[in-house]
């Protein structure tokens, strides 16, 4: 019974360090999280002016940036491979 109590407690002990934060798959470069930021403020985000209102202009922004993209705007959700479409 003790060991059985020994192996639960190591396995409950260093379970949190096998959880990721992050999923494999979602790899962000620093360039995206550039442009993302450089299209944010094209919309009128300043990060460090909207302290007071931050989850909503940002949020706002977000719609903004979302809302030109489904215009026929830039779309940086996909990925170009280095192969030719012929």
């Amino acid at each position: 019974m003790k060991k059985l109590m020994c192996v639960v407690l190591a396995t409950a002990t260093l379970m949190p360090f096998a959880a990721f934060a992050q999923s494999a798959l979602a790899h962000v470069t620093r360039a995206q999280v550039r442009a993302e930021l450089s299209q944010l403020e094209a919309v009128g985000y300043r990060p460090s002016t909207h302290d007071a209102d931050y989850p909503q202009a940002l949020q706002s922004a977000e719609a903004k940036v979302a809302a030109m993209n489904a215009y026929g705007g830039a779309n940086n959700s996909t990925q170009a491979s280095g192969a030719s479409s012929q």
